[in-house]
């Protein structure tokens, strides 16, 4: 793999709340949280974690964020990062850790010795390592524990993210420490959305959309599912191009008639097409899904819809600040029930959207959950059949949740779409 180049914007700054983290960190009675997963440093720090992430192995790009609010963020990356940290979080304390990539600062040396010269004053000699020393990323982190006093002290880490094989020897390199499982309380502080983050989720909304709106205008007989996926992804590119701004991702699950496992599907007349879809904009991925028919649905698929329709709705009317996520689901299949479908189940209605691994974050619309719903959270619901023989059927929106409901991030119509 070669060496790319790091991303010296400056507008994608820290989305860490640093009041709701001292709130949430002290309940946890966590001294401080220390993150080792790229995009949960990205998210502390507001700028890429680098490219000796790559491995999946912790210690490349380290981010302490301390309980006190008043207390800087630090910071231990690869010094082929360090630029772009320094500008995106100036105040932070940056310590740097050479990784296998040469660089070096040059002013107004223009021969080789002048080259060597510049190497040399700026202490950049010697061996590289292979890939990144995780020995010396930890040591960097243990100094700067007992800087700030946190040598002793309960420190949360994203162990979600961290290999056994790394938390072992974290433990062993800095015994002192009691350390704990950070990753619940980074869940919830990244289930609020900060302004920036929700722009970010309007605009890979807005972008999916619009693709949907130029794959429908595809559905024809003949039309491979292939042809369907590449005219949203047309779609959604010229959307987010004609606004200026950068599509960084992009994901879809589209299923074309009765075989819903058929990724060689042709529309044919009466076939359902779902499609699942979404953009990532700086990493952070939207989630809708609408479906289609060409021509007439078949009065099951008619039935089918009708019932997810009303449990969207009953689901919908339980997003408010408050109400659990556990109540929507309860709503949504008591709704499939009072419809009739005594059999169906769905372990979740839908998700928080984000920033994430994955599409789907915590918290879930799931029967158990109670975990309770907050202005600024952005959430998908959805409402989905599949049924293997007829087709997929799916109603999903995005939604910001405000001081009195939920706000939609979609304009397409719910209705199930015959073209």
């Amino acid at each position: 793999m070669g060496d790319r180049p790091m991303d010296d914007r400056t507008d994608n700054l820290s989305d860490l709340d640093r009041a709701r983290a001292q709130r949430i960190l002290g309940a946890e009675e966590f001294d401080a949280l220390v993150l080792f997963q790229p995009e949960a440093f990205r998210y502390a720090i507001g700028a890429p974690a680098g490219v000796a992430t790559m491995w999946g192995r912790a210690g490349s790009a380290i981010a302490v964020v301390p309980s006190d609010a008043g207390s800087p963020l630090a910071v231990v990356v690869s010094d082929h990062a360090a630029g772009a940290v320094g500008k995106a979080l100036p105040d932070a304390d940056i310590r740097t850790h050479r990784i296998w990539i040469d660089s070096v600062g040059l002013g107004d040396e223009n021969d080789v010795a002048g080259v060597d010269a510049a190497y040399r004053r700026s202490g950049n000699t010697g061996p590289r390592p292979e890939t990144f020393d995780q020995d010396v990323c930890f040591r960097l982190l243990g100094d700067l524990l007992r800087e700030r006093g946190l040598a002793k002290a309960r420190i949360g880490v994203d162990l979600e993210f961290m290999p056994a094989a790394d938390f072992l020897k974290l433990k062993a390199m800095l015994p002192e420490a009691t350390w704990l499982d950070g990753s619940p309380a980074l869940r919830r502080l990244r289930s609020v959305k900060t302004p920036a983050e929700i722009t970010r989720l309007q605009r890979a909304s807005r972008a999916a959309e619009a693709g949907l709106i130029r794959m429908r205008e595809e559905i024809a007989p003949g039309v491979p599912l292939s042809a369907l996926s590449t005219a949203w992804l047309q779609g959604a590119r010229s959307e987010a191009d004609g606004h200026g701004y950068a599509l960084s991702g992009h994901w879809d699950y589209i299923s074309v008639g009765p075989d819903l496992g058929d990724a060689g599907a042709i529309v044919a007349p009466g076939a359902l097409i779902k499609a699942d879809v979404g953009t990532l904009v700086d990493g952070y991925s939207s989630d809708g899904a609408r479906t289609f028919c060409l021509g007439s649905p078949a009065p099951l698929a008619l039935d089918i819809y009708k019932a997810l329709e009303n449990a969207f709705a009953a689901g919908l009317a339980r997003v408010r600040p408050g109400n659990s996520f556990g109540a929507v689901h309860k709503a949504m299949l008591g709704s499939m029930r009072k419809d009739g479908f005594s059999e169906y189940y769905r372990g979740h209605f839908g998700h928080s959207v984000g920033g994430g691994v994955g599409i789907e974050e915590w918290p879930f619309f799931s029967h158990d959950s109670g975990e309770i719903i907050e202005p600024n959270m952005v959430v998908a619901l959805e409402a989905p059949f599949y049924a293997q023989g007829l087709g997929a059927l799916m109603i999903e929106d995005q939604f910001l949740v405000t001081e009195t409901g939920a706000e939609c991030m979609n304009s397409l119509t719910r209705s199930l779409v015959s073209v």
